[in-house]
């Protein structure tokens, strides 16, 4: 099976220019730059015109909850990998707390074996800590399985790893990377306790960045730092979300790093502010703070102190999040957009299209060491997506992939549409058709 993507704009490795990529079977079989494509190639391929198109990598998403097993009224692995691909994310790493949580090697088995089954991308899955696993932890198999997640603060789910002796097990002697959630839970119940007593059970939305405050997001990260660099681990702090937390940090590639961060599409997008327009739409843990923590992160992801931009992914239904505040679950979907909306902020001049490539498919694919992926190079997998720069739509219920059916991104115009996606060579996505017969594999890891 032979397709040519012709004559096209690649944007790939901090450089932009006009050439084709042949795809043979799985894989980039090869990437003609300045020369000719040759006529019989064009004779035996099935050709697709790129002209006037950005061809990138697959976006790799290292932060997405799926929701089954137990959640699946949610979303699903089917529904929500359909999502993702529709957003041009190729592969995604999913978290551990659905029910029953992956905290055991047999429950993190089930989730591949079902989405071998069902699964539209290419994926993998993260190992669940608790306080009390420590032995199933340390049988993770790291050319199999992308991390390790670690609640340092708890969240949906509720599976908060508070007890330090399992907490400096884990980092001394993971057996793969350690992937954090960082906030500190005596922190946000002193100041739950603040608000209740202040509102009642009917605390404003606009508080929820003062109870999951910027000091529980500092201590917590910087008590994961601490603990990485004493043991040498191999950290990943997700979703980024005030500007103290970035003095934990370096600037560089991701290649010469141990410790690295990530940034939220979320983070980036909205402000303290916007809960008023919003409400719990905009609810997530950690919580959106305000413009001067947004600013910061925009800062330290252009300095390369912040090295990957993900989703954080976590659907839940309009009617879930239409809840009070204390009811109504922190999340939202996502994957559908992300993209998109980061080549939004191209549009308006915060950032370029190279900058987006290297945070959303070059790093995560270095950072986790993922086998040919990520890069489009020979002999990689041909995780490929086409994107319409002058194709302007708006989002609305009718074009969301997602099973709970709504975004926080709906009456949003986007200048950039997705337009074809090639999972392992093959055409999964088309103009708005999800080629339902396309499966995904499992993400393999270098050791």
């Amino acid at each position: 099976m032979k397709t040519l993507i012709h004559n096209t704009t690649i944007i790939n490795e901090g450089r932009r220019f006009n050439g084709s990529v042949l795809i043979e079977n799985e894989l980039i079989k090869q990437i003609f730059n300045k020369e000719e494509v040759p006529q019989e190639i064009l004779d035996q391929a099935t050709v697709i015109d790129g002209s006037g198109k950005l061809l990138i990598p697959g976006v790799i998403d290292d932060q997405v909850h799926f929701r089954e097993p137990g959640l699946t009224h949610k979303g699903e692995i089917a529904t929500e990998s359909q999502a993702a691909l529709a957003g041009g994310v190729t592969s995604y790493m999913e978290m551990p707390n659905t029910k029953p949580q992956a905290t055991t090697q047999a429950e993190l088995a089930k989730k591949y074996a079902r989405a071998a089954e069902v699964s539209a991308v290419n994926y993998s899955f993260f190992m669940g800590a608790t306080n009390n696993n420590l032995d199933e932890v340390l049988k993770t198999d790291p050319t199999k399985v992308c991390g390790i997640k670690v609640f340092m603060g708890s969240s949906t789910g509720n599976m908060l790893v508070d007890d330090e002796k399992t907490l400096s097990e884990i980092f001394r002697n993971a057996p793969t990377l350690v992937a954090t959630h960082c906030e500190d839970e005596e922190i946000i119940r002193r100041n739950t306790e603040i608000y209740r007593q202040k509102y009642g059970e009917i605390v404003p939305i606009s508080r929820h960045p003062k109870i999951r405050s910027a000091e529980a997001c500092f201590k917590s990260s910087s008590k994961a730092v601490e603990l990485a660099r004493k043991y040498d681990t191999r950290l990943h702090v997700l979703h980024l979300s005030s500007a103290e937390e970035m003095q934990l940090f370096d600037a560089g590639p991701v290649k010469d790093k141990k410790v690295t961060a990530e940034v939220c599409v979320h983070h980036l997008w909205f402000e303290e502010k916007d809960y008023i327009a919003y409400g719990t739409r905009i609810k997530w843990n950690p919580a959106v703070k305000s413009a001067t923590d947004r600013q910061a992160l925009w800062e330290a992801l252009l300095a390369d102190k912040i090295d990957v931009i993900a989703t954080d992914h976590a659907p839940h239904t309009l009617d879930e999040k239409s809840h009070a505040y204390f009811q109504a679950p922190s999340g939202g979907p996502l994957v559908q957009h992300s993209l998109t909306a980061m080549l939004e902020f191209v549009k308006q001049g915060k950032l370029s299209a190279e900058k987006v490539v290297e945070k959303m498919c070059h790093a995560p694919a270095d950072l986790f060491r993922i086998d040919r992926r990520g890069y489009i190079r020979e002999g990689y997998y041909a995780d490929l997506v086409l994107v319409n720069p002058d194709k302007a739509w708006t989002v609305c219920p009718e074009n969301i992939f997602y099973k709970c059916g709504w975004s926080p991104f709906e009456g949003t115009t986007f200048s950039h549409q997705v337009s074809k996606v090639f999972v392992n060579g093959e055409l999964a996505y088309d103009r708005g058709e999800v080629k339902k017969h396309v499966r995904g594999k499992q993400l393999n890891f270098v050791v």
